[in-house]
């Protein structure tokens, strides 16, 4: 019989894990949390200094019954939840939950599952670790007091369903403020000037330097005279350089920086990323060995690599790629002051264990993601990249024209892993030949032009790199935070483009307008550090409550207050019901506002609500409405469509372009003429 009993989050760990530790031990599975806040309440004493009320979760009780059966029979019970914040409060609540305060209980960790990782756990167990349950305490506690505060002010004031959240909320901001950034983004004109230029048989392009932004080609006027000077001009090489620079080899994933490349390199969302680690973490099933997990635990913030990985990896390169490709040192192994529970980077659990090796066993999300992080930490135990460079200048009148060429002399971890997608290496050019003083004849000067491009839109990737480099949330929350907005309709996903929706411009008005503090971005990230100081013993949890809620409560109080002064009547149409005659109103649904019958129930009277901007259409003199597309991103586009297919991102104005005459759009407090190449801006008049 079984004597020792080992309990995991996961049923997909079960067997993997019972595999490791023979008879004498039984696996078993909590199925993630079994102890939690009320969903019907705050959960909150706030009058009895922050206490929680922890219920069993509703559906627990055939999976606690058959924990509590096989805890009676048990000498020893070992608490195997996942190695963070939260996997230790989820061992917490087990004790409760089963009554385990008379058992024999250890709590037990593990960064990988392998049979050497969950032994060497066995072999030296600890007690729960309070600092970080604590930590987690404050974290679902203020996330709590947060959102079940918020969202009713929400449910009054726009519609039902909808939720605020203190990282969810701070990420939403960040998504309208890039928004506003690029609608009041006005490009500005710019021309670059190269020459197609020959030393003998050699042939290649030298650019004319503009040196700083301001100092820039702005017309085509300065571009043409730049043109002639070049085309008087003797040409003649003034300066030949010849050097070596080094490309260094990538830090092994954490968290965000995997969510980034799988955005970029996979197209895989955030959500999906985590997904398929997890299953890669948990354990799959491998031709020839059984259950394997495959990688190290998922959710770190660290790029620390164990000794005995390192010792692995080190004698993988050399006998694989030679002595030569091995890192001189461990520089790759730096972090961050702060570091959730001192992880690991996220690497595979056996350097011998190839993608190739495995990949009839694995899905094919499966392979690609195991390849992605198998060859990133490879490449972090490799040689920085070589590159011979060789540079050269040209004096044309009172202005300087060069070009460069580079050659990889030594691949070093390029050798398995490109450590950006869009680092393209230049196409070699001949001119290594070409010495100062050489004449250079000119076959062509070339003028092209340009406009200046606003920031860009948020992907999933950059926000998860903005949110991070913020301090904002952690390694768990990224993927949750970003899934919960695009879910609310608070922003949408075109492409790997993220935009803010209508119904999350207003939702982000009120969060901002009434609760600033709490979605400042430095305010969310020192609130982390607070958390970071529980978790290491430093700062006691109801503090950081008490710290943060009296403000708080009074922002509620203050919103409260005003937001019952608001006018949230319907809006009225123009409008009247066909059915029974009374003027239609305007109504916020899950896609965005449409007309209803004042009526309802009794006529339940819709339709569609197109809101027109006074603005007629240039192609074919209708209104331009306001329209929504598939995924909730405002547009305007001609009342007609389909029949005429008119449609902009901007705002048209009624105004008309003083210049050439065509439609005029709104930038930020700017008129811009909606012909590139007329270029006319001016100041807005109102809108």
């Amino acid at each position: 019989m079984a004597k020792n009993l080992v309990i995991v989050e996961s049923p997909a760990k079960v067997k993997t894990i019972k595999k490791f530790l023979g008879n004498t031990y039984e696996v078993v599975a909590s199925n993630g949390h079994v102890r939690d806040l009320p969903k019907s309440t705050i959960g909150i004493d706030v009058e009895h200094d922050y206490e929680p009320k922890y219920i069993t979760i509703r559906g627990k009780g055939d999976v606690l019954a058959k924990l509590r059966k096989e805890a009676k029979k048990a000498d020893k019970i070992y608490l195997a939840t996942d190695p963070d914040r939260e996997g230790e409060a989820i061992s917490w609540h087990l004790i409760f939950a089963l009554k385990l305060e008379d058992k024999k209980v250890y709590r037990i960790s593990f960064n990988e599952i392998t049979k050497t990782a969950v032994k060497e756990a066995i072999k030296n167990p600890r007690e729960i670790d309070m600092n970080l349950v604590d930590a987690q305490q404050a974290r679902r506690a203020l996330d709590r007091i947060v959102g079940y505060k918020i969202s009713p002010i929400l449910w009054a004031k726009v519609k039902r369903g909808l939720s605020a959240g203190r990282v969810q909320s701070v990420a939403l901001k960040m998504v309208c403020e890039r928004e506003a950034e690029i609608e009041a983004f006005i490009p500005e004109e710019y021309w670059t000037v190269s020459a197609d230029l020959a030393a003998g048989k050699t042939l290649f392009n030298a650019k004319v330097m503009t040196g700083t932004k301001d100092d820039g080609i702005k017309t085509e006027k300065d571009a043409l005279n730049i043109k002639k000077k070049i085309e008087k001009s003797a040409l003649k090489v003034t300066e030949v350089k010849k050097g070596s620079k080094t490309k260094k080899a990538p830090l092994p994933f954490t968290t965000s920086t995997l969510q980034q490349e799988a955005v970029k390199r996979l197209n895989y969302a955030t959500q999906k990323t985590m997904r398929i680690a997890q299953q890669l973490y948990e354990g799959v099933d491998i031709k020839g060995e059984g259950t394997v997990g495959l990688i190290t635990y998922l959710r770190t913030d660290s790029t620390r690599i164990s000794d005995e990985a390192i010792k692995a990896s080190n004698e993988y390169i050399k006998e694989k790629y030679g002595e030569a490709y091995l890192t001189a040192g461990n520089a790759n192994n730096k972090q961050k002051n702060k570091v959730q529970d001192a992880h690991e980077a996220i690497r595979p659990t056996d350097i011998n264990r190839t993608p190739a090796l495995v990949k009839d066993s694995l899905s094919r999300d499966q392979y690609r993601l195991y390849q992605l992080i198998y060859n990133c930490f490879l490449a972090s135990r490799m040689a920085d990249a070589v590159y011979e460079t060789y540079s050269l200048k040209i004096k044309v009148d009172d202005m300087t024209m060069s070009t460069s060429s580079q050659k990889m002399v030594f691949a070093g971890f390029r050798a398995i892993y490109d450590d950006d997608v869009e680092d393209i290496e230049e196409k070699e050019k001949a001119i290594t030949s070409i010495k100062e003083g050489d004449s250079l004849k000119l076959n062509e000067v070339n003028l092209e032009q340009h406009f200046t491009q606003s920031a860009p839109h948020y992907t999933e990737a950059t926000l998860v790199k903005a949110l991070e480099e913020h301090g904002i949330g952690r390694p768990s929350t990224y993927a949750p935070t970003i899934s919960t907005i695009i879910a609310r309709r608070y922003i949408t996903k075109e492409g790997k483009n993220l935009y803010v929706t209508e119904l999350g411009e207003i939702v982000n008005k009120i969060t901002t307008g009434y609760f600033g503090p709490v979605v400042d971005e430095t305010f969310t990230a020192e609130l982390e550090e607070k958390l970071d100081n529980v978790a290491e013993g430093k700062q006691d949890w109801k503090g950081v409550m008490r710290d943060f809620y009296p403000d708080f409560k009074d922002m509620v109080a203050k919103a409260d207050d005003e937001l019952d002064k608001i006018d949230v009547a319907d809006e009225l149409a123009d409008e009247f019901c066909p059915e029974c005659g009374k003027q239609l109103v305007i109504k916020y649904g899950p896609h965005g506002r449409f007309l209803a019958c004042p009526g309802f129930p009794e006529c339940k009277f819709t339709k569609p609500y197109l809101e027109k901007i006074d603005v007629t259409c240039p192609k074919c003199g209708k209104d331009i409405v306001v329209r929504r597309s598939k995924k909730g991103r405002l547009f305007y586009g001609c009342e007609d469509y389909p029949n005429c297919d008119f449609m902009s991102w901007a705002r048209p104005s009624t105004e008309k372009c003083p210049q050439c005459g065509k439609m005029m759009y709104y930038k930020g407090n700017k008129l811009i003429c909606s012909d590139e190449k007329c270029g006319f801006i001016c100041e807005k008049s109102e809108k």
